[in-house]
């Protein structure tokens, strides 16, 4: 069996981290809500993004519509790369590894995620220009604070080795 190369160790380790960190995110949305997550057109974090933007009721309908529109053509995207990651975590179990179906796998995926990605953009262009001048300001001003804390954030979190 040949060494795998350093693209392939990276990706495994996305992999490996997704996978464990999927559990924990489903558990703790069960416990905030218990409620099913929606595929919806421009993700789960549209919705949260443009809550503090005090959106007139036509604007809201405008998001909704603007998402509902779009979720026919995302929902297929994200089960094909669900049903993925699926085959590469099976790949992975059982103390096996099987480095080539991994690679096919990612190789696959990688064009999907670009598409997923395209398309959100769309989505949020989109739901951008439903917003006034100063809502855009607003929302801008949102995203710096919470770009920031993030950033403080990592510079605080204590190192391991």
């Amino acid at each position: 069996m040949r060494k795998p190369n350093r693209l392939h160790v990276i990706a495994f380790a996305a992999v490996m981290a997704l996978a464990l960190a999927v559990p924990f995110a489903i558990a703790q949305s069960k416990e905030a809500g218990g409620h099913r997550h929606e595929m919806r057109g421009g993700g789960h974090m549209a919705g949260a993004m443009f809550r503090n933007l005090d959106l007139t009721d036509a604007q809201k309908a405008q998001m909704k519509q603007i998402r509902e529109s779009h979720s026919q053509s995302l929902r297929p995207l994200m089960e094909q790369i669900r049903a993925r990651r699926q085959e590469i975590r099976q790949a992975s179990q059982g103390g096996t590894f099987n480095e080539a179906l991994v690679t096919q796998k990612l190789n696959e995926i990688a064009p999907l995620e670009a598409k997923l990605m395209g398309e959100r953009s769309r989505i949020h262009q989109e739901m951008l220009s439903v917003l006034t001048a100063d809502q855009k300001a607003k929302l801008e001003q949102a995203q710096a604070e919470r770009k920031s804390k993030w950033a403080e954030r990592r510079a605080n979190k204590p190192t391991s080795k």
